[in-house]
C-alpha cells in the first residue's frame, strides 16, 4: 500500500508562490484518506456479515432436516447409553429353546425425596407408611425434618404405588425412571436363571447386573448394547420344565423328603432340557443368602449342581461297563458274590445282609450286588478305574454354564487304595453332583462318547472323546433295562418307553464323621428309550421316607423310582416321543430289592 503524504512539496511550493494557504491541501488529503479508510472498513464488515449469514443458513438447514427426519421415522427407545456414560442401561432377554420369554426388562420407577421442598414432612411420612408398610415412619420423619437434602425411599415401585404416592401431592416426593428385571414365569427355572439386582445407581438410571445363575454367568453378553435385540437362548424347554417341577414337587411331598432335584439331558447334544432343584424361590423376589446354618437348607442352594453326594449303587454300571470294554467279562460271566469278602481289613456286605451266591454280571446289576461289583472292580484295578472315572468327568466341576456349577467340586479319596476301588465301585467314597451323573450316564446312552452338559441351545450332536466302545455301551444299556424289568427299579417300568436305569441309596454322612442310620440320599439314574436312547433322567430325593406294605421305606426303589416313572410318563409325550409297545414283555413285576 502506497501512502500519499499529507503535505506533498510538489503542491505546497506552487501554492505558496500563488499566495494560497498550504493547510487547505493538508486538510483535503486528510479527508480523502479517511474516506478511503471508511470504504475499506465497509467492505470488510459486509464480508463478515455475509459469512455469518451463510453460517446461520446452514445451521437452519441442518436443524430443519433433522427435525424432518425425526418427524417421518417411527419413535424408538434408546437401547444403550453412550460409551462414556456412567450407568449402562438395557439388558438382553433370556428365552427358552422355543423362543419363549424367561427373563425380560420392565420399565418402572424409583421414589426419592428432597426434604427442603416438602410442604408437610410429617404428613408425608405418615402417608408413605400407609403405602409402604415396611418403611420406618420415625426414621422417615427424622430424615425429612433434618438437614438432609436427598433421601432414597424405594429403589423400585409398582405403577399402583406410584399413583398412590402421586396422590399425596407433596412437591418434595419425586420419581426416577428405572428398568428392572422381570421373570414372568415366577419360580419356573429359578435356579437356572438365578436373578439380577442393581449395580450403579443414579436418580435417572440404574445398572441391572446378574447376581446368580445364567444372569451372572452371561452378564457380559446380556449387558452388551450390541446384543440388545439378540436374546440369550437356553436349552431349557419351558413346557417340560413346568411339568418336571410339578411332578417333582408332588413326589417330594409324597415321599416326605426335605429336598429333591431332577435333570433331563439330551444324550447326543448335551442340552439340559430341564433341571429342577427343590425347595426353590421366586427370582422376582430373590431371598437373601443365609449367613449361618446348613447351606443346603437354603432355597438358593442348587442341589442339581452344587449338591455333592455319594450316589450309591448308580455307580455300579460304570464298573460293569469298563470291565466289558476291557474284555475282562461278558454279560454272562459268573461272579461269586457269596461272603465273606474282606478288603483292607473291612468286610464288604450286601443290602439287608443278603447272599446272592453265584451271579452273572448282568444279574449282579439286576440284584445290585455290592460284593459282585467290588470283585469286578478289583479285576479292573485302581489305576484303570481312576482313569475311567476321570474320563467321565468325575474329578472336576461340570462345565454346565451357571456360576453355581463351579461349587460342585467332587470329593475323592486322598489315597486310592483297594478298599477305595471296591467302595467307589458301588458309589461310596466318592461324592459327585447329579449333573456329573447325568453326563456319565449320557456316555453309556449315546454309544460311548463323553458329552458336556450345557444350558445353551445346540444344533446336532456334540460328541466329545470316546470313553467306551459302542459294544460295551450297548451291553451296559441292556443291563440297565434288566434292572427295570426284573430288578431293583421295577417300579420304573413305563409302558411304551423302554426305560433302563439304576437305583442308588446312600447313607448321608454326619458333619462330625460317620453316617446316619436313618437318613439317605435316594437316586434313580434312568435313560429312555433304551433301544435308541434320547434322554437321561437323574432324580434324587434328600431324606425320603414313606410307609409301604406296613414298613418304613427309604430306598430309591420305593421312593425315587416311582417319582421318576411318573415324570417320564408326563414328559415323554411333551418331548415328542411316541410310545412303542414292546414284544415279549413279562406279564408281572417282581420287586426283588429296592436299593
Amino acid at each position: 500500500m502506497i501512502r500519499t503524504p499529507l503535505r506533498p512539496l510538489a503542491r505546497i511550493l506552487p501554492a505558496r508562490a500563488k499566495g494560497e494557504n498550504p493547510d487547505a491541501i493538508e486538510r483535503e488529503n486528510i479527508r480523502r484518506r479517511h474516506a478511503e479508510m471508511q470504504d475499506r472498513s465497509r467492505v470488510r464488515a459486509e464480508g463478515r456479515l455475509l459469512m455469518l449469514g451463510m453460517f446461520f443458513f446452514c445451521a437452519y438447514v441442518i436443524v430443519g432436516g433433522r427435525m424432518a427426519l425425526m418427524a417421518t421415522t417411527e419413535p424408538e427407545e434408546p437401547v444403550a447409553s453412550l460409551p462414556d456414560a456412567a450407568i449402562a442401561m438395557q439388558r438382553a432377554d433370556i428365552v427358552d429353546r422355543e423362543g419363549r420369554i424367561l427373563a425380560t426388562n420392565f420399565e418402572t420407577h424409583s421414589l426419592y425425596a428432597q426434604p427442603q421442598q416438602m410442604v408437610d414432612p410429617v404428613a408425608v411420612a405418615k402417608g408413605l407408611k400407609r403405602i409402604f408398610p415396611d418403611l420406618d415412619e420415625d426414621r422417615m420423619i427424622e430424615d425429612f425434618t433434618g438437614k438432609r437434602k436427598f433421601v432414597w425411599i424405594k429403589k423400585r415401585i409398582s405403577p399402583e404405588q406410584k399413583q398412590a404416592v402421586h396422590d399425596l401431592g407433596d412437591p418434595g416426593l419425586l420419581f426416577g425412571p428405572r428398568e428392572m428385571r422381570l421373570y414372568p414365569n415366577g419360580k419356573l427355572a429359578a435356579h437356572v436363571l438365578g436373578g439380577a439386582g442393581f449395580g450403579k445407581e443414579g436418580v435417572n438410571a440404574a445398572e441391572v447386573i446378574g447376581v446368580a445363575g445364567v444372569e451372572k454367568q452371561f452378564d457380559d453378553y446380556l449387558r452388551d448394547p450390541s446384543n440388545g435385540d439378540k436374546p440369550l437362548q437356553l436349552s431349557i424347554d419351558l413346557t417340560v420344565q413346568a411339568a418336571a417341577e410339578q411332578v417333582l414337587e408332588g413326589g417330594m411331598r409324597l415321599m416326605n423328603a426335605k429336598g429333591a432335584s431332577s435333570i433331563l439331558m439330551d444324550v447326543h447334544t448335551g442340552e439340559v432340557i430341564s433341571v429342577v432343584s427343590l425347595p426353590d424361590f421366586d427370582p422376582n423376589e430373590r431371598p437373601r443368602p443365609a449367613l449361618d446354618g446348613d447351606p443346603s437348607a437354603s432355597p438358593l442352594f442348587n442341589r442339581a449342581v452344587q449338591g455333592v453326594y455319594e450316589l450309591g449303587s448308580t455307580f455300579k454300571i460304570f464298573a460293569a461297563a469298563q470291565a466289558l470294554d476291557l474284555g475282562l467279562v461278558t454279560p454272562e460271566t459268573i461272579i461269586d458274590t457269596s461272603g465273606p469278602m474282606k478288603v483292607g481289613g473291612h468286610l464288604i456286605g450286601e443290602f439287608n445282609g443278603k447272599n446272592y451266591g453265584k451271579l452273572s454280571v448282568s444279574d449282579v446289576m439286576v440284584h445290585s450286588s455290592n460284593r459282585g461289583t467290588g470283585r469286578i472292580a478289583l479285576e479292573i484295578g485302581s489305576e484303570r478305574q481312576k482313569a475311567f472315572l476321570g474320563a467321565l468327568g468325575m474329578f472336576d466341576p461340570t462345565p454346565f454354564e451357571i456360576v453355581e456349577a463351579r461349587g460342585g467340586q467332587p470329593l475323592i479319596p486322598k489315597r486310592w487304595t483297594d478298599l477305595s476301588t471296591v467302595t467307589i465301585s458301588y458309589g461310596h467314597g466318592l461324592s459327585a453332583s447329579p449333573m456329573h451323573l447325568a453326563a456319565a450316564y449320557s456316555t453309556i446312552a449315546n454309544g460311548g462318547h463323553y458329552i458336556s452338559p450345557t444350558i445353551l441351545r445346540r444344533d446336532g450332536p456334540q460328541y466329545g472323546p470316546r470313553v467306551l466302545s459302542e459294544e460295551a455301551a450297548r451291553e451296559a444299556r441292556k443291563m440297565l433295562r434288566g434292572v427295570v424289568t426284573r430288578g431293583t427299579a421295577s417300579f420304573g417300568d413305563v409302558e411304551g418307553y423302554s426305560v433302563g436305569g439304576k437305583t442308588g441309596t446312600a447313607d448321608k454322612p454326619k458333619p462330625q464323621g460317620g453316617y446316619y442310620k436313618d437318613k439317605v440320599i435316594a437316586t434313580f439314574a434312568a435313560m429312555f428309550p433304551t433301544n435308541d436312547p434320547k434322554y437321561v433322567l437323574i432324580l434324587t430325593l434328600d431324606e425320603p421316607q414313606v410307609e409301604a406294605l406296613k414298613e418304613e421305606r427309604r430306598t430309591a426303589g420305593w421312593t425315587a423310582v416311582p417319582v421318576a416313572a411318573e415324570m417320564i410318563r408326563r414328559l415323554a409325550p411333551l418331548l415328542g416321543l411316541r410310545p412303542d409297545i414292546e414284544q415279549n414283555r413279562q406279564a408281572a413285576i417282581t420287586l426283588t430289592s429296592s436299593h
